[in-house]
């Protein structure tokens, strides 16, 4: 599929990489170990010294949680694999659709495919400009700058990353189209809950533009899908350890929800550019039994957009301006 109106560069001469998280190979013990380890290693995202952090990390938390993780990942394995892996690859599939006078690739920031050996598979195959696309609609130094060291340690081609795409218009359009089109299927809860993925509130006070992004771009979807104040509210997910993370946390309003006497409520997770562990094991498994154990009868989760044509079409749009700045 062509998008309308984009005049394409030559297939040789440019290319974009969509650039997500990662996962584990296989929901194994082994497989998770090794990805959290290379994850959770990343300075960007657990700022300890590295002397204190390392054996904490590979003598007990490891050794603790893979296991437990792993069989996390089990319950939502796919048969083409992690539901993560195959969703950004299907993404990436529909994004190349579009740009058709443009290489499209995906690449994993731990795990693989490595970004590194992607840039220089693209160095190799003879391309000049690459548009890196962290599939991060907010900003945070925890996630998008990481993927920038990781572009930058390579040293394989300059490349230009883009730093967030939280008010793009296509991209709020995409995911309140997507809100819609579950309550038109499945019936409207009585509150809408925008869950994103927590971070230490140290890291927000040191400067990370992260939650006023995610409060940027929710207000950009409510204010297209009309809800007034009372209809919605923010939360984060996904705590770590014990210090103070921001608030207030998706679990923990779910269950309050439910003992106020609220029976239906749904969660969408606009953070997320894919379905993964933290929206479909964490979302709509655990916090959907949390709701209904507090007193709720039903917590509907609205998926990601994955690879919908809409949402493919916004990031060809996205990076087919950056390949021509």
């Amino acid at each position: 599929m062509r998008m309308p109106g984009i005049e394409h560069p030559r297939a040789a001469d440019a290319a974009v990489v969509l650039i997500n998280l990662g996962t584990p190979d296989a929901p194994t013990p082994g497989a998770v170990r090794r990805y959290l380890s290379q994850f959770l290693m990343d300075p960007r995202v657990v700022q300890i010294p590295r002397w204190l952090w390392w054996p904490l990390l590979h003598w007990v938390i490891l050794p603790l949680r893979s296991k437990r993780v792993a069989h996390k990942y089990a319950e939502i394995w796919m048969d083409a694999g992690s539901p993560l892996a195959v969703h950004t690859r299907r993404l990436a599939a529909a994004v190349a659709q579009r740009m058709p006078g443009t290489r499209v690739v995906h690449a994993m920031r731990y795990g693989q495919p490595a970004v590194h050996e992607v840039l220089d598979g693209l160095r190799r195959e003879g391309i000049a400009r690459v548009v890196v696309l962290p599939l991060y609609p907010q900003y945070s130094t925890t996630t998008t700058a990481s993927v920038d060291d990781a572009v930058r340690a390579s040293g394989a081609l300059p490349a230009r990353v883009i730093g967030d795409y939280h008010l793009d218009a296509a991209w709020v359009q995409a995911v309140a189209d997507s809100i819609r089109a579950h309550w038109d299927v499945n019936g409207r809860g009585e509150r809408l809950v925008f869950s994103f993925h927590g971070l230490p509130q140290r890291v927000v006070d040191n400067g990370d533009p992260y939650a006023d992004q995610c409060k940027a771009s929710v207000a950009g979807i409510v204010g297209d899908l009309g809800l007034h104040d009372e209809d919605y509210v923010l939360t984060f997910q996904s705590r770590f350890g014990k210090e103070r993370w921001l608030e207030p946390a998706t679990i923990t309003t779910l269950e309050a929800m439910a003992r106020a006497g609220t029976r239906r409520v749904d969660v969408v997770c606009p953070g997320f550019a894919v379905d993964c562990l933290e929206t479909l094991e964490e979302i709509a498994q655990q916090n959907a039994d949390a709701f209904r154990a507090a007193g709720g009868q039903a917590m509907q989760y609205i998926p990601c957009l994955n690879d919908t044509p809409a949402h493919a079409d916004a990031l060809a749009a996205l990076c087919d301006k950056a390949l021509r700045a």
